[in-house]
């Protein structure tokens, strides 16, 4: 059992620039992920606050919804992989030129090498930040994401990663902005109706009758699906009847690591405790009648969004103490991690949150309203500096 607890949430402070402003995002494409999202709430933060917003990108399913929100799009290739994306230098500074930026903001770095080139030949010259949103390889090509004026980092762990990889970067010019989640999409203590219920236990009657176990993640190794697996034979042995959902885990083109875990839970006699699913779009009703929110990745993360938007519905979250994902848990629910690979630890502490969790206060940080504030105050500041001549 776990329980709620009653809290007031702070709103969040206003967002304040003292102008308008024009702002440029470099991403490669406007498709599904962590970064394209971000780009999106921050367009729609500057349309909604009276700023110019563009986004550059190549396309994707996301520019309707980019530009129903206020936002213009310039379809452009700068994220290709390719040494013929030098050649586009030059349209991207065409564009920039005739857009005349305040601020021209990369978040990758294939875009942000062709800013950075595009950015040199202008005069006077926008202002060029970066965010990183990963823990990419440190070295030569992934440094341009350290080169902005303002470097914005997605947590401390990635802040700290870039201080020890990167000799004499100026750490005063590093900003870490935690992504943030609408509260109105995870709403605090939120149960699913039971039209919704019987729907899913219907598609998936071997999770009925006991507590469930959601690993969120798409089909690869780095998500430690083998570590769920083992954690629910290891919960059998000790007499806690439970199941594992592996949301996620169906992807095409990855049919052999689908069949190599069916193997392990064939061999470690839980295939009857375990399913797994493609991605789905109900997620926040499949994490609100979780017991469990597993983050078992074995490598560290940037962040751990799945952290956030569990315990912003109330719901208790297991996972390894390393990345983004084990800093928001020794922030925000510290019962809820365990050393990496400790898979005792980890079992002895599944059966405890099942059988009393902690009591999970409402959120009081991560927000989106949060982040984008953040955001567009870094802007202000960064616009109100003299350009370069």
């Amino acid at each position: 059992m776990f329980m709620a607890v009653e809290q007031s949430i702070p709103e969040p402070k206003p967002i304040s620039v003292t102008r308008p402003l024009t702002v440029v995002q470099l991403i490669p494409a406007m498709n599904n992920g962590g970064a394209e999202r971000s780009v999106l709430e921050i367009a729609r933060a500057l349309a909604a606050a009276g700023h110019r917003s563009v986004v550059v990108s190549a396309g994707g399913r996301l520019v309707e919804q980019l530009e129903r929100e206020g936002s213009r799009h310039v379809t452009l290739n700068v994220g290709s992989k390719s040494l013929r994306s030098i050649a586009r230098i030059g349209s991207l500074r065409r564009v920039l030129a005739e857009i005349d930026p305040d601020i021209v903001h990369a978040r990758s770095r294939v875009p942000a090498w062709l800013g950075w080139f595009a950015l040199r030949g202008m005069h006077p010259r926008p202002h060029f930040v970066t965010t990183v949103h990963g823990l990419n390889s440190p070295g030569m090509w992934s440094s341009i994401m350290t080169r902005g004026d303002r470097v914005i980092t997605v947590s401390q762990t990635v802040h700290d990663f870039i201080l020890s990889h990167y000799q004499g970067i100026d750490a005063g010019k590093l900003t870490v902005v935690p992504r943030g989640i609408d509260p109105a999409d995870f709403p605090y203590g939120y149960r699913p109706d039971d039209a919704w219920r019987e729907r899913f236990f219907a598609e998936f009657a071997e999770l009925a009758g006991a507590p469930l176990l959601t690993l969120p993640g798409r089909g690869t190794r780095l998500k430690g699906h083998a570590d769920a697996i083992r954690l629910i034979a290891g919960l059998r042995a000790r007499g806690v009847d439970a199941r594992l959902l592996l949301l996620g885990v169906i992807e095409a083109g990855r049919e052999a690591y689908l069949h190599e875990l069916k193997a392990l839970a064939n061999t470690l006699g839980v295939a009857d405790i375990v399913v797994f699913s493609p991605p789905r779009h109900d997620v926040r009703d499949v994490y609100a009648v979780s017991d469990l929110v597993l983050q078992l990745s074995n490598k560290p993360e940037a962040f751990g969004r799945t952290v956030i938007e569990a315990l912003s519905l109330c719901r208790p979250v297991l996972g390894y103490a390393h990345g983004g994902a084990g800093e928001l848990l020794a922030e925000l629910y510290p019962a809820g991690r365990v050393p990496v690979g400790d898979m005792v630890k980890l079992t002895v502490r599944a059966a405890e949150l099942l059988g009393r969790a902690p009591p999970i206060p409402p959120m009081q940080r991560y927000r989106l309203a949060d982040t984008q504030a953040q955001v567009l105050a870094l802007y202000g500041e960064v616009a109100a500096l003299p350009r370069t001549p």
